[in-house]
């Protein structure tokens, strides 16, 4: 049987190949197009690679002469870090702090007594507080764990609670505030109050007060009321009253009370030592005593005139003398007589400023077994409070006055924790021989500009360094070099066809250094390059003269430049590049002593516009803005490139059209080839075929 051959698809007489012999000559133009294509994409790769490696040196150099320089760290170091450490803002000065820490700042932490671990917490409402931080939720009732994990989610940030295991099956609750501070005391109110005291967080307790006024001496007379700020007297002084004093005030030794008879008063002044804590109460209670009343004793004393006797006469012999009556000023017998007063018992709060505030007893109750008044004066509504002062105004009452105490409300809330782990209280610290206290371990509020962490007492004075952070600004400084080689090496693998320049930057990978040299001399025609290379060499050689007596005005100065090794023994290619070396030791000295000069050597205001407009940072971020910037060198380069891409791209779509072209049309006028070739094969076979029959 013949074969059968299909044009198109079967290759009978070689025309594939043929047809790629002569499509592969087609493709030459596509092929130099797409090389151009690639060639372009990594130009542009390359700018994009200059474009990162100078915008982060220019982020490096603005943070050398910005505000947020490295030049003003400060550092802050102590003598007793288990103790107390700190941190230095920028602005603070170098200087040695002296703290002794009396007492860090604590919170409230509370341990139950053995509670099953089974055990339910009953429904309620339950209330804690801490300081102005309340926090209550209703509870339905259920088991202990989800009630402190009910309880831990309520109180995030403010109340930690957690089960401690004690002994198999038994628990114990610890309850911790999160506050510290003597104002964020841990209270429990409603049926947390009962709960608590049930399974022995905390206890009844009675008042932990401490008294003073005790003695006759720390008594003082009333202050005279015309000389109070707020000048004003009562009324019910009449003219001819006794003035109010503390003569005939005394003890009495029976009822341990303190007597103040009619028209008597004191002033008793607050110790200082009370007045430290805002929650501090001062408390007392009084009672009135009927006595017999002065007035009817005063009215005839004023009254009362004495009997002159007659003047008389002198006689001599025939002689006699009249004596002339005695002339008297007297006072003039009063119009009025003084009447009784009852009722008014006064007390009066005297502030720092000299006013008074009387204190409103008439809402007072009365106890009803020691028919007392008790009056209770807080700190923080009293804050300016000096004295207090008690003027009897009666003229037949007596006061009878238990002694004068003062306690911390915080600390007598009537409960006093059973197992305290940890109480609320301050911190407490002693700088330059002053006590200040804070609410938090977090002080920075006493050292300008340094805040202060307490951790625990020390054991003797700690000290405190402030001193400038000088490896922070080593850091920056070699990070500083560190760009700038890597700028300059970019530019100049970029602008020169010269392999020994990457056999110089040995700190590249084996993967940096292939990637360098596909890029070597990529731009060597590119004078913007070596125009660059020149610009930011001339920057950092320059003299930067910031002041008339500045002596440090140059980069090498401070240890850095293109021979900070020392190698003087002759030609050393990569110095001649421009590439920056580091002394370090120099640096080191350069640092330690003129640290305020090498800030100004990288940034200073020239003209005393508080703008920074001259020195090697802000000569090298000008420089290097002028290539990254939007609309700058690099971007316009990229532009460039981009059109070409684009071009180049429309060429290959143009090209890869025709060539599809070409290749159909080859393709047609190759299968009608075989087609005709196959029919001519075809009657070629047919007339064979018939002739060898004919001869049979």
């Amino acid at each position: 049987m013949a074969e059968i051959a299909i044009p198109g698809v079967s290759d009978k007489y070689k025309t594939n190949d043929y047809i790629d012999a002569l499509m592969k000559k087609e493709r030459i133009p596509l092929t130099r197009e797409q090389e151009s294509l690639d060639r372009y994409k990594e130009q542009q790769s390359a700018w994009r690679g200059v474009n990162q490696k100078m915008s982060a040196l220019r982020d490096s150099t603005k943070t050398l002469y910005s505000f947020e320089n490295p030049f003003n760290n400060k550092i802050a170091t102590s003598s007793d870090e288990r103790a107390i450490t700190a941190e230095a803002g920028r602005d603070a000065s170098l200087e040695s702090i002296k703290v002794d820490v009396i007492k860090e700042a604590t919170a409230d932490r509370f341990l139950s007594g053995e509670i099953d671990k089974s055990s339910k917490v009953p429904k309620g409402v339950y209330t804690f507080e801490i300081g102005e931080k309340k926090i209550t939720f209703n509870w339905k009732g259920g088991k202990l764990t989800d009630f402190v994990t009910a309880l831990n989610k309520r109180g995030a940030n403010t109340l930690k609670v957690s089960l401690v295991g004690v002994s198999n099956g038994k628990s114990a609750l610890s309850i911790e505030s999160l506050k510290t501070g003597d104002n964020n005391t841990l209270v429990f109110k409603d049926d947390a109050l009962t709960y608590a005291v049930e399974n022995k967080l905390i206890e009844k307790s009675k008042k932990d007060a401490t008294a003073f006024g005790t003695t006759l001496s720390d008594l003082e007379s009333p202050i005279d009321e015309s000389t109070l700020a707020n000048q004003k007297i009562p009324d019910v002084e009449q003219a001819g009253m006794p003035p109010l004093t503390k003569t005939f005030v005394d003890f009495d030794a029976d009822s341990g009370k303190l007597i103040v008879p009619p028209r008597s008063g004191f002033t008793l002044t607050i110790p200082e030592e009370f007045k430290t804590v805002t929650s501090e109460v001062f408390e007392f209670s009084y009672a009135t005593q009927e006595v017999e009343d002065l007035t009817e004793e005063l009215n005839i004393k004023r009254t009362t005139r004495p009997e002159l006797p007659e003047a008389g006469v002198a006689t001599f012999e025939t002689i006699t003398v009249q004596n002339e009556q005695s002339e008297t000023n007297l006072p003039p017998v009063p119009q009025e007589p003084l009447v009784p007063i009852s009722g008014r018992e006064d007390f009066y709060v005297h502030n720092k400023d000299g006013s008074e505030v009387q204190i409103n007893t008439a809402a007072l109750l009365t106890d009803a077994e020691t028919g007392e008044k008790t009056v209770t004066l807080s700190l923080k509504d009293y804050p300016d409070i000096e004295s207090i002062v008690v003027r009897n105004r009666n003229t037949g009452t007596q006061l009878a006055l238990s002694e004068f105490s003062a306690y911390d409300e915080k600390k007598n809330l009537g409960y006093a924790p059973v197992n305290p782990i940890s109480q609320a209280g301050d911190a407490i610290i002693k700088y330059e021989g002053i006590t200040i206290t804070r609410p938090t371990n977090k002080i920075d509020d006493v050292v300008p500009h340094v805040t202060l962490n307490v951790h625990q007492p020390t054991e003797r004075t700690a000290t405190i360094d402030i001193t400038s952070d000088k490896e922070s600004a080593k850091d920056a400084l070699i990070e500083f070099v560190g760009r700038y080689n890597q700028v300059l090496a970019e530019m100049t693998i970029l602008s020169e066809n010269k392999p020994e320049i990457i056999a110089e930057l040995d700190y590249l990978t084996d993967a940096e250094k292939e990637d360098a040299e596909s890029k070597l001399g990529m731009f060597q025609n590119d004078f913007s390059l070596t125009n660059g290379k020149s610009s930011l060499r001339a920057i950092v050689t320059a003299n930067y003269r910031w002041s008339d007596t500045a002596t440090l005005t140059m980069l090498n100065q401070i240890g850095i430049s293109s021979r900070a090794s020392g190698s003087t023994g002759g030609y050393v290619a990569s110095q001649m590049r421009g590439y920056l070396e580091i002394d370090e030791k120099k640096l080191d000295q350069a640092l330690d002593e003129n640290m305020d000069e090498i800030k100004n050597l990288f940034g200073y205001d020239s003209d005393g516009d508080l703008v920074v407009d001259s020195g090697i940072g802000y000569a090298i971020d000008k420089q290097l803005t002028s290539w990254v910037q939007s609309g700058g060198i690099i971007a316009t380069k990229n532009s460039g490139i981009d059109t070409k891409i684009k071009a180049s791209e429309a060429n290959i779509r143009r090209l890869e059209t025709q060539l599809s072209s070409k290749e159909t049309q080859l393709r047609n006028k190759y299968g009608q080839m075989e087609g005709t070739l196959n029919n001519l094969n075809a009657q070629s076979n047919t007339i064979t075929n018939f002739a060898n029959n004919g001869k049979q």
